[in-house]
Formats: C-alpha cells, structure tokens, sequence
C-alpha cells in the first residue's frame, strides 16, 4: 500500500492574498515590471483555453495577460513574481505530522497536490519543515502545475501511483475536499476525505492496520 496527502487544506493552512491580481502587481513591480492601468480586469480574463482537467500555469497566465495589453516579460521573471505573490504564511494542521509518521510505516509517501503556482508546493513544505519524526522525507510530489492535470482528473492519481512505484489500486489518497480529492476513488484509487476521518483518526487507522 501507499499514500498520497493533498497538501494545501489538508497538511497545512496557508494565508494567500483575497486579492491576487493586487499581489502579483506588486511582485512585477518590485521586479520593474509596468502594470497596466486595467491589470485586474487582464488578470481576471481568460488568455488562452484548456482541455477539461489541464492545468492552467498561473505564470503562463500572468504573462500573456501582460501580452494582452503590450507588455513583455521573460518566463523567469512571471514565475518567479507569482511565487512572491503566493508564498505567504504556512501552519501545519493538528495531527498532520502524526498521521505522516504513521503512513510512512506502511509504505512510500506522496505529495499529490493541485497548485497552478510552479515552486510553490515544494517552497511550502520547506517552510512548514513538514516530515516525519523520524525524518522521513516524501517519496515523491507530484504537483498538478508539473503533471499538468489537477484533481479529480484520473491522470494525476495515475502520476502519483506511477511516482511511488504502485499500482493505482494500491494507492490510498488522503484529502479535504470531496470534488478533487474525492476523485482518486473514482479513478481506481481509495480516497480519504477528513470530514469523515481526521488526520488524528488517519493516524491511529494506520498505527493499527485498518486503513486500507
């Protein structure tokens, strides 16, 4: 058996701006960017369109709203402005590091996270420090920014499953939300939701062998 976490609701609370077109205006302008008068309505507009399930990369998306109104920026500055934009304060939830130690005696662990953000899942662990006390590090993150496919769509528990070296049957994800994370058992896996089990109850479900 193995275990994928969502992260973001579920291992973590993280602050992020109610306010994002404001946020990564900021963040292009620290970097000397010029922010059209009209960013927000650019920012709040659509650029390009995606199949159902693909992920939008939020960066991508910042730099042809910028294109939409005449202004160019390289890649590396788009991605590293919405980074800035989004890295904000982290606290691990009650039980989250309890129900990672737990998982990590029964098998490989995994990061399966939607994030339109490039660097922003592996940038929150590291400031949350967030492994196991025994150190134990992820066996794998898969991102829906790197995969390209967020939850519920089937291909990114297939990634999750194929990066710990499992069967997708074998794979039991663990989230908070019913709509995304619900969707790894309607693509083959087993899904975990915390309104039913909480990380604490995850833990103990572990420590004695009946999640599985």
């Amino acid at each position: 058996m193995a275990l994928s976490f969502d992260l973001f609701g579920t291992l973590v609370a993280a602050d992020r701006p109610s306010e994002p077109w404001d946020a990564v205006a900021e963040a292009l302008s620290a970097r000397s960017v010029r922010v059209p008068a009209d960013w927000e309505d650019a920012y709040r507009s659509a650029h390009r369109d995606y199949d159902r399930g693909r992920e939008a990369p939020l960066d991508e998306h910042v730099r042809l709203a910028l294109a939409s109104r005449g202004v160019e920026v390289t890649e590396a500055t788009a991605t590293e402005a919405v980074l800035d934009a989004f890295d904000g304060p982290v606290a691990v939830r009650d039980g989250a590091i309890e129900a990672l130690d737990a998982a990590a005696q029964r098998g490989p662990v995994a990061i399966c996270s939607n994030c339109s953000v490039p660097g922003l899942v592996e940038r929150t662990l590291e400031q949350a420090a967030i492994e196991t006390r025994s150190g134990h590090a992820f066996d794998a993150v898969v991102t829906s920014v790197d995969c390209g496919w967020r939850k519920p769509h089937p291909n990114i528990f297939e990634a999750t499953a194929d990066a710990l070296g499992v069967a997708l049957a074998d794979l039991v994800h663990v989230g908070d939300d019913a709509r995304t994370d619900g969707g790894a058992g309607r693509a083959g896996a087993q899904s975990v939701l915390l309104d039913d089990h909480p990380l604490p109850a995850i833990a103990e479900q572990l420590r004695e062998g009946a999640l599985c």
